[in-house]
């Protein structure tokens, strides 16, 4: 089996059955898995699973905050701002596109660091990074972290279901999966730490990164406008936390095949260009699925990339050394000659997409 295979736990359903299609479980298959996994009770290796949602947890009190005492349309504003944009294209810019597919290098750890603590901490990295590999190596099939075919629940609590590392990695598979995290600057456990905890996250750097920065931010937050506007942009990371967890299932046309013709060129799954994720995170996901490299996405005139302009700034600063702009390529191998046979010009055959794409 290629280590893409197995390096994430299954769910006691599994992935799939004897003849190879996806495994759809029951609402009720889906919860009892979702609150076994996050039971530190009954298995300490459970810890970041918990960890993740208890940070969720947290931030649902200052949404509350905001909702029944501090709300105004200044306040809705400035959350929506935070929510959507700030978080959003942190998002990208961040997990995405760094921790995942390296799209950009920085110059130093500090830049590093800033990007890093943009906006509160909320998702673990590990969860994010070595699943969405999978999620790319194995789009819309089972194996799929959050194949959208499994249904919205499927979906929504894969953070914990399906994204996990597994947790009984030999040592020299646990040294590829941490070598898929090196480059984040995270701090990552020993493999005896990690038959202990079954992370590669270390629990106690994990807890005191997550306090320092909610600690730093809620500080920043009250200086520029008190506990009211502090209460609503940490009420408005948790909306987002929340939201952000409905995306794939959106994304990949929720099980059915939603790509347009002269919008969506990738026809290798059914990832989609959505204009809302688009426009306030950059968020092109065809595109991405396309070019998952690239540190730009909104490749066409209307497709606004805020996660793109930042990597841009810090490039155009000295911040960032280097990184990866697929939008000529995509342009000529795929936009132009799409332009062309609708103008009655020879379209390109798919083996010369290909073979153009190869090269």
């Amino acid at each position: 089996m290629a280590f893409l295979d197995y390096v994430l736990q299954p769910p006691a359903y599994g992935w799939q059955h004897e003849n190879g299609d996806l495994v759809k479980p029951t609402p009720k298959q889906i919860f009892a898995e979702f609150f076994s996994r996050l039971n530190v009770f009954k298995d300490r290796k459970n810890w970041l699973a918990f960890f993740s949602w208890l940070k969720v947890i947290c931030l649902v009190p200052f949404f509350f905050l905001f909702i029944f005492k501090f709300f105004s349309l200044w306040m809705l504003l400035a959350a929506f701002v935070y929510s959507m944009i700030i978080m959003g294209s942190h998002g990208t810019i961040w997990y995405h596109r760094y921790c995942t597919h390296g799209a950009y290098q920085f110059k130093n750890k500090f830049w590093r660091f800033v990007t890093h603590n943009l906006t509160l901490q909320i998702i673990p990295e590990e969860i994010y990074v070595v699943s969405h590999h999978v999620h790319h190596a194995k789009s819309d099939q089972p194996g799929d972290p959050y194949n959208a075919n499994g249904g919205f629940l499927y979906c929504f609590l894969a953070d914990v279901n399906h994204q996990p590392m597994n947790q009984d990695l030999s040592e020299a598979d646990y040294a590829k999966a941490a070598n898929l995290m090196k480059h984040t600057g995270v701090k990552t456990n020993s493999y005896t730490k990690y038959q202990k905890w079954g992370s590669m996250a270390c629990p106690v750097a994990s807890v005191l990164s997550w306090i320092v920065n909610w600690g730093i931010w809620y500080g920043i937050f009250y200086l520029l406008g008190g506990h009211a506007l502090a209460c609503t942009l940490f009420g408005a990371a948790g909306f987002w936390a929340i939201g952000v967890r409905t995306f794939n299932y959106d994304g990949h046309g929720q099980g059915k095949d939603k790509r347009k013709d002269g919008v969506d060129y990738n026809r290798n799954d059914m990832s989609i260009n959505q204009l809302w994720p688009g426009f306030v995170a950059g968020e092109w996901h065809n595109n991405h699925h396309l070019y998952p490299k690239s540190a730009r996405s909104g490749f066409m005139a209307h497709q606004i990339d805020f996660a793109w302009y930042y990597i841009k700034f810090l490039s155009m600063i000295g911040a960032v050394t280097s990184y990866r702009d697929s939008k000529k390529e995509f342009m000529a191998q795929y936009r132009q000659p799409y332009l062309d046979g609708k103008n009655g010009k020879p379209e390109a055959t798919e083996k010369e997409l290909v073979t153009a794409n190869v090269l």
